[in-house]
């Protein structure tokens, strides 16, 4: 079965799903995208390792990650392998004393994972074509810049313009430290926005 590599561009709220988010993956040799359904819990999971937050507790991947490391496990592959019925399916692909084991999963999940181990992930070529959204070549440059911008747009408002940076980071800190994962999330964005804009 033919892979093709994928990469996160973002995440977005999903205007069709109360409380789910769009993850949108980008192919890194082409100009397709793979929007995928996921839920709040693990898209807050993605977002606070790609933003490297570290939780006061760990999550649930945090947690797999570390018993995986004491038992030597590594994960070599995320593969996204199978569509049925609008839902996506997903392989983890670990190795254990060099015993190659493949895990299904949900894709939120194994990409939640794959981002702790720095773990390739994978879409069958099949998927692409049946699923993937096939971006109109631009300025490279400017259409990434804009798409990245577009997949993270926050769903609250943001605050306003005499919000100063070190304030944000501030309330940041203060929020994963409460574990309110979702304000978290927001600010995030807005530190983004600010530090892009600077």
């Amino acid at each position: 079965m033919e892979k093709v590599q994928v990469d996160i561009l973002g995440l977005s709220t999903s205007p069709h799903t109360n409380g789910a988010y769009a993850l949108i993956l980008y192919e890194l040799e082409g100009n397709r995208r793979l929007p995928i359904i996921i839920g709040g819990f693990e898209a807050q999971a993605i977002a606070l390792k790609l933003e490297n937050i570290k939780p006061p507790r760990p999550f649930t991947h945090d947690l797999f990650k570390n018993i995986a490391d004491a038992f030597n496990l590594h994960v070599n592959e995320i593969f996204i392998d199978e569509l049925h019925n609008e839902t996506f399916y997903a392989k983890v692909v670990c190795e254990v004393n060099g015993e190659i084991q493949e895990i299904d999963a949900r894709p939120s999940d194994a990409i939640a994972i794959a981002v702790r181990f720095g773990a390739p992930v994978y879409v069958s070529e099949e998927i692409m074509a049946e699923a993937g959204i096939r971006e109109e070549q631009k300025d490279d440059d400017e259409s990434a810049e804009t798409a990245a911008e577009e997949a993270i747009e926050p769903e609250q408002a943001a605050p306003g313009p005499g919000a100063r940076l070190d304030e944000l980071q501030s309330a940041l800190g203060e929020a994963v430290k409460s574990e309110n994962y979702e304000e978290a999330a927001r600010l995030r964005d807005e530190i983004s926005r600010l530090k892009s804009s600077s």
